[in-house]
């Protein structure tokens, strides 16, 4: 392929829209891609959250304020805590319609059906390892779950 006519391609992709050009003729191949600034930005990695944090300046009070307190955090039930054994779903009930299986304040013995985690298109029925009441539900229902994550705490 010839320098002019590498020099036209390369002329009509930036003056075009075209992102991307691949030209074959015979055995030569080229391939003209064109980045702009914006698209630069958009795959320019994130700094991390501490780098922002830090250069943050300190906010400034005048003599005798102080700032705010911060709200404090509802106090975690105290009791058993049932963890997920696997990824997956949860889900509250059997089906989108029905009565969930457990409420907050419900009685439960060990061996009653808890849940549901629906693990690559199998439904696993999470059961109560231990007797007592169901004092927190800690997923709300069809939010995905991770391994070892707290699901219910029974006091």
């Amino acid at each position: 392929m010839d320098l002019r006519k590498l020099k036209t391609l390369i002329e009509l992709v930036e003056s075009s829209g075209i992102a991307e050009l691949e030209i074959s003729e015979g055995e030569e191949r080229v391939r003209i891609t064109r980045t702009s600034a914006s698209a630069q930005q958009v795959y320019a990695p994130a700094a991390p959250q501490q780098t922002i944090v830090a250069s943050a300046p300190e906010p400034s009070f005048p003599q005798g304020l102080a700032p705010a307190a911060e709200p404090a955090k509802p106090a975690a039930a105290e009791g058993h805590v049932v963890k997920s054994p696997m990824v997956g779903t949860f889900y509250r009930s059997a089906s989108p319609g029905s009565k969930p299986f457990v409420d907050v304040g419900q009685t439960v013995n060990t061996g009653d059906t808890l849940c549901i985690i629906e693990a690559m298109k199998l439904l696993n029925e999470i059961d109560s390892d231990q007797s007592g009441v169901i004092k927190a539900i800690l997923v709300e229902n069809g939010q995905p779950v991770e391994f070892g994550q707290p699901l219910f705490v029974i006091g």
